[in-house]
């Protein structure tokens, strides 16, 4: 799979900060491997064995989901261990500061306690350029509580946390406009779609290839509109690799 690979480095320490929220410009090449990186190639194969890349056409990717109903009941959001130390316990940094930096198109400044100033972002959602850390949300891009809804048995903590924290695939978090992340809350693509339209083919294919990786399943509502978006999305093809 594509991986960012600032997220196995930081940024050089600095000192200053830009809070301000502005148009869309067109993202950099690190913004674009972001985006692309579940419509570009798939690894596929049992947890632990050698990946096999093939390409799954999106419409084949949604008939590999299973179809169930959800179910709510109980969900709390304690229930999935966020945010940890992140995949580098030395650096300071939580799991949502390392999203942060590693989707930074333009490196931000870090200080002691993973302090983040300069820096800036494009907002996949809604095209918004954002050069505010601190209006970034990393969204768990299928919320926490559509993950509980489609659990196919119920998880260990052990692994609610490790879905809540999920670094190792480029497409379970992603660095959003707080504004974008609010209005889609713990919607499904039935209930909300990004706001930029030429992510959708993206975002379906981002949103299936993630519960393929986690082994969660879709209600009909659900499906139906993934299908929906894979009429107006013929070449887009889904990238995953089953979670451990």
């Amino acid at each position: 799979m594509i991986k960012n690979l600032m997220r196995h480095g930081l940024p050089a320490l600095a000192f200053t900060a830009l809070p301000l929220l502005a148009p869309a410009v067109p993202a950099t090449a690190a913004a674009t491997a972001k985006e692309g990186s579940a419509v570009t190639e798939t690894a596929v194969g049992p947890a632990g064995a050698a990946a096999v890349r093939a390409p799954v056409p999106l419409f084949e990717a949604i008939d590999r989901l299973p179809v169930a109903e959800e179910h709510r009941a109980g969900y709390r959001r304690d229930l999935y261990k966020h945010w940890n130390r992140g995949l580098n316990s030395g650096d300071g940094c939580d799991t949502r500061k390392e999203v942060i930096l590693a989707e930074a198109v333009g490196a931000p400044q870090v200080a002691a306690g993973c302090k983040l100033t300069d820096g800036s972002w494009r907002s996949a959602y809604d095209g918004v350029m954002v050069i505010d850390a601190a209006r970034l949300d990393v969204d768990h891009f299928v919320p926490l509580a559509e993950v509980y809804d489609s659990e196919r048995t119920p998880w260990s903590a052990a692994r609610r946390e490790a879905y809540a924290n999920d670094q190792t695939s480029p497409d379970t978090l992603i660095a959003v406009s707080a504004a974008s992340n609010r209005s889609k809350a713990d919607k499904d693509p039935a209930e909300w779609l990004p706001s930029e339209g030429s992510y959708h083919c993206t975002y379906a294919a981002t949103w299936v290839g993630t519960k393929l990786r986690w082994d969660l399943a879709v209600d009909d509502s659900e499906r139906q509109a993934l299908l929906g978006l894979a009429e107006d999305c013929s070449t887009t093809t889904v990238v995953y690799e089953p979670a451990p």
